[in-house]
């Protein structure tokens, strides 16, 4: 399976560079929308519980565009097809997509956080930057096993962009709400205060409950 794993992300990695429909638009997506609430909100900055709501908002839209382009290649070049002809273990794809959406997430970050930062973010983000790694990190988990689960059901269906959006925003709200309320005392005004371990662990636990759900049943989704 390591192998058929290894072979499947070299595959969307060679895509992504060719095509750079997923990751360009994630980033350009989250800075027009840091943009837009820098001249929408009542305030020159934002901290605490405001900064966190609009930085998780921002993520969790533009993660949106990713999970629609998902399985894009698949569905209209006849990947699926091919894959399940192969003699490998199905759930190798469901681990690849899900590490490749992990990726995009990750890449995206790299440049939304500092923007959101610049533009947006009142207390300086350099003393609360472990803590929103480890944060980032875990939401991103969570977002890439429900994304990857919800595109594979969508792709097949014609309204698949509506249909990603209102399968995956109902179960990311625990994510987000998670992600959310560990960030806001990260982002305080005063500084940046300790991380709240009970969401963090609630936001863990959550991710696992998907990935073993999502691992168990990706095979059938395959097959129907």
């Amino acid at each position: 399976m390591r192998g058929t794993v290894a072979a499947l992300l070299a595959k969307e990695l060679a895509l992504e560079l060719r095509t750079r429909e997923s990751v360009p638009a994630m980033v350009m997506f989250s800075i027009t929308t840091y943009v837009i609430f820098h001249f929408g909100l009542d305030a020159n900055t934002v901290d605490g519980d405001l900064a966190s709501g609009v930085l998780w908002v921002t993520l969790l839209f533009a993660a949106m565009l990713g999970v629609n382009r998902l399985f894009v290649a698949e569905h209209e070049q006849g990947g699926f097809d091919g894959f399940l002809l192969a003699p490998v273990d199905r759930t190798a794809m469901f681990v690849a997509k899900a590490i490749t959406l992990f990726g995009f997430l990750c890449v995206v970050e790299i440049v939304a956080v500092p923007a959101f930062a610049l533009l947006l973010l009142g207390p300086p983000l350099g003393q609360a930057l472990p803590g929103l790694i480890v944060v980032l990190l875990a939401a991103n988990i969570g977002i890439a096993v429900i994304g990857t689960l919800v595109a594979a059901l969508a792709i097949q269906t014609r309204a698949r962009d509506l249909m990603v959006a209102l399968l995956a925003l109902p179960l990311l709200v625990p994510v987000v709400l998670g992600a959310a309320r560990a960030t806001a005392p990260l982002l305080d005004h005063g500084g940046a205060q300790a991380l709240p371990g009970d969401w963090l662990a609630l936001l863990a636990l959550y991710d696992l409950l998907f990935a073993l759900i999502a691992y168990a049943i990706f095979d059938f989704l395959l097959e129907d």
